[in-house]
């Protein structure tokens, strides 16, 4: 009976033990999350302070690659006015929206503590018109980004001849674009400025009209650059011999030179 008694009492002492054991786990534990919500408060704390502080309040934006005028209307349109928390600004929304104004391309956003807010912008250039449902500008780079409406610039060359298939549509553009390139050194009669319209032709032909001659100017995408020469030979001869009126086209897809076509006046 004696040793039956000191076998319960060990068990009890065990179980003792071990519920202690629980206990202190139970109170480490809860010690443990009382300190990380304190410390998760502290920093909640800390960030609504930030958010709202006078230390971090926006008061300067520096907008680069824009004018004057375009700059106003960002800061308009995006609502970015003296007095809001810099750090409250979600950056990523905010070049969202900015980049999908017709006129911008990409905009890098970045905070300068305390006080500024940095955007560098950079700006649709429209290289072209194509004619499509509508007339719309291309940019450099051969992207259809904007429609043209009543008051915009349209004195730009019209690219014409696009493929109803779409998939091919952005590297015909691609090609039409590279011509445009190849002519902006150009001054005088073969400058962009007198390019009146570059129209698609199959298998990566193009012909080009210009405001100072009636002729069709034909000639392979890739091969303007070497043409020019010949082209300028052509055109003065042709000035010389009083000739140029009655030309209608000149082809330059020729390894020699140039065949000259005339109307049967």
């Amino acid at each position: 009976m004696e040793k039956g008694n000191k076998r319960m009492g060990a068990a009890w002492g065990r179980i003792g033990s071990l519920l202690g054991v629980i206990a202190s786990g139970i109170s480490k534990v809860s010690l443990f999350l009382v300190v990380i919500t304190g410390v998760s408060l502290c920093f909640l704390s800390l960030y609504h302070y930030l958010l709202t502080s006078p230390y971090m309040r926006l008061e300067q934006v520096d907008i680069n690659g824009v004018d004057p005028r375009m700059r106003e209307e960002l800061i308009r349109m995006y609502g970015l006015h003296d007095g809001q928390g810099l750090l409250s600004l979600h950056l990523d929304e905010l070049k969202r929206k900015m980049e999908a104004h017709p006129w911008i391309r990409t905009v890098k956003l970045e905070r300068r503590f305390p006080h500024t807010l940095v955007v560098e912008v950079e700006k649709q250039v429209a290289a072209a018109l194509v004619r499509m449902d509508d007339f719309y500008y291309v940019n450099r780079w051969g992207e259809i980004f904007k429609p043209v409406s009543g008051n915009d610039d349209v004195d730009l060359p019209l690219i014409t001849g696009l493929s109803a298939d779409n998939l091919q549509v952005q590297e015909e553009l691609r090609r039409a674009i590279h011509v445009v390139k190849v002519l902006e050194p150009e001054e005088g009669p073969w400058s962009v400025s007198e390019l009146s319209e570059i129209h698609l032709r199959k298998d990566g032909a193009m012909s080009l009209y210009f405001n100072h001659v009636k002729a069709e100017i034909t000639f392979m995408w890739n091969e303007l650059a070497d043409k020019m020469d010949g082209l300028r030979k052509v055109a003065e001869h042709l000035n010389q011999s009083g000739k140029s009126d009655l030309v209608t086209r000149i082809n330059l897809n020729y390894v020699d030179g140039a065949v000259v076509s005339f109307s049967s006046s």
